[in-house]
């Protein structure tokens, strides 16, 4: 016989006193009271995600897998532009670039180990890494471009904003930590961490030009934190300043997870990126493209991102960025603004279409959102304006469909048409969607108004009660029961199950008997019945004068 006591699952089983899981939860509460704010400590797990065992004492380093694992890396750059295509419209230099240069860092990784592993004793190989800065404006798909790529070679995937960083020893995070984050998203899996990606973007704020006085702190000293990363380095597992990483530590040691302690940061990618407004004067200045009066054919080319390819490392020094900085990034990407047209092709022809999530939201409602191209060129016109790129999207379309979300839901359509009539005029189309939505209700009250007053007579033969539906209560009940799939009368069954006894009370009050059912009644029958007893406790009458027997001590009755 099986036992009955069913077995918890193991976030739910009671921690044994003085577990490192009890004592990491007394910590985090003791410093979250005393000291402020979300204080969580971090368990470094095995390769492979799972978690080490108790009392398991081998060291962490006898159970990692066969490191070649994380070397698999077989693809070809057209590999990757193919993929990137399917997510990121346009920017087809930018793709180029960027999956030359992966494979190259990867490529050269999977030497060094084949290298290494060989103990020719000849030769060692040496290779220059291929980190990567991308220039661009905001919105142009920098961010997707790395993630998807991220994604497809399945390595993990650290982004963070460069101004968050400060120097070792000054208020702000450690660059340090990146590294860490990598190993966190690798499950604690240091081989594969130390072949991730880590991207940095708003790296143009740490230049310290002359109109940036007083960003040493924040830009010149964080870019020579960031240099010995960038290059290769061992970090220290655990944060030797941090009282969590510190605690983690003893918790590891004392069960014998005594593996590595440093990741090396060798193999690891970095790309940083940033929209370097002002960059582009540098490079006019430099190469004489400003002039005045007749302005020949060459020089008119000088849009931003046509300069920008023209970018040297000179260039990046004149605008703040130590020379020893910008040398460790020598890949650079050029992405080209979105044009109205762009944006059509990403909303039109993109996987991770914005209008794909919009259909999904409707959907979860019972509503079909259909998509029009003159209402896709329409706010693809209205997201040029914005100048925030891709971004201008989610703001053109939220402004336009605002109320749709809101409403469509309780209407009942099947389906909404978003054409150029609804983002130009959604007013209208809503106010169309309404009056629909009101006739078809109608309709559809009509079709089951019978079934309705059936449950209503036998209601009141089986309890002495009449309920008087009108025409929009018997439409909001075939309504709602259309909705959540249900036949008419078990949808009235359901509603209307707990009033024989809420309606007793009414009428010992009251002595009614008969009660009107409204759309309200429909739409929360529990409220209803309920405002129907306190109004009927209300409204009951004071007991008669001749009955009230008067206590004061003066009374006949008290001195009787």
């Amino acid at each position: 016989m099986s036992d009955p006591t069913p077995e918890l699952p193991e976030t739910d089983k009671p921690k044994a006193p003085g577990s490192p899981e009890e004592i990491t939860r007394k910590l985090e509460d003791f410093i979250k009271n005393t000291l402020g704010g979300q204080v969580l400590f971090t368990r470094v797990e095995s390769p492979g995600g799972r978690p080490m065992p108790e009392g398991d004492e081998k060291p962490a380093a006898a159970a990692r897998p066969d490191p070649g694992r994380v070397f698999e890396f077989n693809y070809r750059p057209a590999d990757i532009k193919a993929h990137l295509d399917r997510f990121v419209i346009r920017q087809d230099e930018a793709k180029k670039v960027l999956a030359t240069a992966v494979c190259d860092h990867y490529h050269h990784a999977r030497m060094l180990r084949d290298d290494r592993e060989s103990n020719s004793g000849g030769t060692k190989l040496e290779f220059s890494k291929q980190n990567v800065i991308i220039i661009g404006p905001t919105g142009v798909g920098k961010t997707y471009l790395v993630k998807h790529i991220a994604d497809l070679i399945g390595v993990p995937f650290v982004k963070a904003d460069a101004t968050k960083f400060s120097e070792t020893g000054y208020v702000g995070a450690d660059v340090d930590d990146l590294v860490r984050d990598l190993v966190a998203k690798a499950n604690g899996d240091i081989e594969l961490a130390e072949h991730g990606i880590i991207y940095l973007d708003e790296i143009d704020k740490l230049s310290s030009g002359p109109e940036r006085l007083g960003r040493d702190v924040s830009g010149r000293g964080v870019q020579t934190t960031l240099l010995k990363l960038m290059e290769e380095t061992e970090v220290a597992l655990y944060a030797p300043n941090d009282i969590r990483s510190q605690m983690q530590m003893m918790f590891d040691t004392r069960k014998g997870r005594t593996g590595r302690e440093v990741v090396n940061t060798r193999n690891i990618l970095f790309i940083v990126s940033g929209a370097f407004g002002g960059l582009e004067k540098i490079i006019e200045k430099r190469t004489n493209r400003k002039s005045i009066g007749f302005v020949s054919a060459e020089a008119k080319n000088t849009a931003p991102e046509h300069l920008f390819r023209e970018a040297r490392t000179k260039d990046f020094i004149d605008y703040g960025f130590e020379a020893e900085f910008i040398g460790r990034l020598p890949v650079r990407v050029v992405c080209d603004p979105l044009s109205a047209d762009d944006m059509f092709q990403i909303m039109k022809n993109s996987e991770g279409s914005l209008i794909r999530q919009y259909e999904r939201e409707f959907a979860a409602y019972g509503v079909k959102a259909v998509f029009k191209d003159d209402a896709l060129r329409e706010i693809a016109g209205r997201a040029e304006e914005e100048k925030t790129g891709a971004r201008g999207l989610v703001t053109a379309w939220e402004q336009v469909l605002r109320d749709f979300k809101f409403e469509m839901p309780s209407l009942g359509l099947p389906e909404l048409q978003i054409d150029g009539a609804l983002v130009r005029e959604p007013e209208q189309t809503l106010a169309r969607c309404r009056a629909e939505a009101a006739s078809q209700f109608r309709v559809l009250g009509a079709a089951h108004a019978g079934e309705v007053r059936a449950f209503a007579e036998r209601f009141q033969r089986e309890h002495g009660f009449t309920l008087d539906f009108d025409d929009e209560a018997i439409a909001a009940v075939a309504a709602r029961a259309q909705r959540e799939g249900m036949h008419v009368e078990a949808m009235c069954m359901k509603l209307f199950k707990d009033y024989p006894f809420g309606l007793k009370l009414v009428t010992r009050s009251t002595g009614d008997t008969r009660f009107a059912i409204t759309p309200e009644a429909v739409a929360s029958p529990d409220r209803y019945v309920s405002e129907l007893v306190v109004n009927a406790c209300r409204s009951r009458p004071s007991p008669p004068a001749s009955n009230i027997i008067d206590l004061t001590p003066d009374s006949p009755a008290h001195e009787s």
